[in-house]
């Protein structure tokens, strides 16, 4: 007997009459059909899927995985039970593929499992941290609780990321818009210029002569150029995510950088103390949290720091010490860290460490904002105004040749 499970993509009509679809792994279209039922799904078609084409369903991204925690946080709270309210959030979805995980998270708990083991068993969605909580919270019966707190925190690290995504726009901003003015110009502008100074007698000037030999190359060679800075994005890109060295060497020397550096800084700092403060404010042992805190470090120098911070705890050593010899936090979050320790509120401490961090991301990214923009016109007018100086040197010299 064959007791391999198959993929089906499936068709059926919910609760509320509405048509939904998705996928299910089952031994044969039948016992996809009793599972859905027991889902409160009519059945519609069931069929294999094909293993050479490509599910065209749409991911599920970091952003619906917040919004199920805090919409199962706020039914549990509300007295509904798990299973039913699993049901309630899975109709709640557009995506298929959400509806698909929450489904699988149902039947897991239908069948005896904890919840967080059942969130362990999708590790694509459900990191350490995340699954460390909901067992903190069953443990201690406080799961709504903890859930929300879980969600409080992914969405805290979701507006700092993007404010941290933000403040790297514009320079890269900057890069692009000026090399892509710097191209046009050198291909058609300069040009009809060359074209112009070919009829005049004399040596030009050194700076026209190697902006036209650049314009040259460009034209001869502009499709080399875009496809060896493409590929070398995209080998970095590859690198980075491949390679712990890679990934050490660049975010080290980003945390060096003027402006940048402070940035990312600060932001490691926030997310470690949010998260930290998070774990070990639902009853984590500090060891353990500082395990899962590094794993959500974002920053190899700043996960290798803390895990050396975890081995030094784990033999006696006090954080805000570990921290200290770390040489990446700076004394305020140090500082406050033993007040925490001394005091036994170190989560409480952990999260003014991280609000006062987060506000001054806040600002930051708001003060790089207003530099960015008079600094994109400077870079530009600077581009434009070196082209249109070297192509008229010819003609000033010629005008006081007369």
């Amino acid at each position: 007997m064959n007791n391999a499970s198959t993929i089906y993509a499936w068709e059926g009509i919910n609760r509320k009459g509405r048509k939904v679809c998705g996928h299910a792994t089952a031994h044969n279209p039948a016992l996809v059909k009793a599972q859905l039922r027991q889902q409160g799904i009519s059945p519609g078609r069931v069929r294999e899927r094909s293993h050479w084409l490509p599910s065209f369903t749409p991911p599920v991204k970091p952003a619906d995985i917040t919004l199920f925690t805090r919409q199962l946080a706020t039914l549990l709270k509300a007295g509904i039970a798990l299973l039913q309210a699993f049901d309630i959030i899975s109709e709640g979805f557009d995506n298929p593929s959400v509806r698909e995980r929450v489904q699988r998270l149902k039947q897991e708990v239908a069948a005896g499992t904890n919840l967080s083991e059942a969130l362990r068993k999708q590790p694509r969605y459900f990191d350490e941290l995340y699954c460390n909580l909901v067992a903190a919270g069953e443990q201690a019966g406080a799961l709504e609780t903890l859930l929300e707190r879980v969600a409080v925190h992914r969405e805290k690290s979701k507006r700092l990321k993007a404010r941290i995504k933000k403040a790297m726009t514009y320079p890269i901003a900057v890069l692009v818009v000026a090399s892509v003015v710097t191209g046009v110009l050198l291909i058609h502008v300069v040009p009809q210029f060359q074209t112009l100074f070919a009829g005049v007698d004399g040596k030009l000037p050194d700076f026209t002569l190697h902006v036209i030999a650049l314009s040259e190359f460009l034209q001869r060679a502009w499709w080399i150029v875009a496809l060896g800075l493409g590929s070398a994005a995209m080998g970095l890109r590859h690198a980075y995510r491949a390679s712990v060295e890679v990934r050490r060497w660049l975010d080290a020397g980003l945390l060096k950088t003027p402006l940048a550096g402070k940035l990312l800084q600060k932001s490691a700092v926030a997310r470690f103390a949010r998260t930290l403060s998070t774990t070990f404010a639902a009853g984590v042992p500090l060891v353990q949290a500082l395990g899962s805190v590094a794993g959500a470090a974002g920053s190899e120098p700043f996960k290798q720091a803390i895990e050396l911070m975890r081995h030094d705890v784990s033999t006696g050593m006090q954080l805000n010490q570990s921290m200290a010899a770390s040489g990446l936090f700076p004394g305020m979050a140090i500082q406050m860290t033993a007040i925490g320790e001394e005091s036994g509120t170190l989560d409480r401490m952990l999260e003014k460490v991280a609000s006062h961090y987060e506000a001054a991301v806040d600002d930051q990214v708001d003060n790089l904002t207003s530099l960015m923009e008079p600094l994109i016109m400077v870079v530009l007018g600077g581009i434009v105004g070196a082209l249109v100086v070297a192509m008229y040197l010819p003609v000033f010299q010629l005008g006081s040749a007369f």
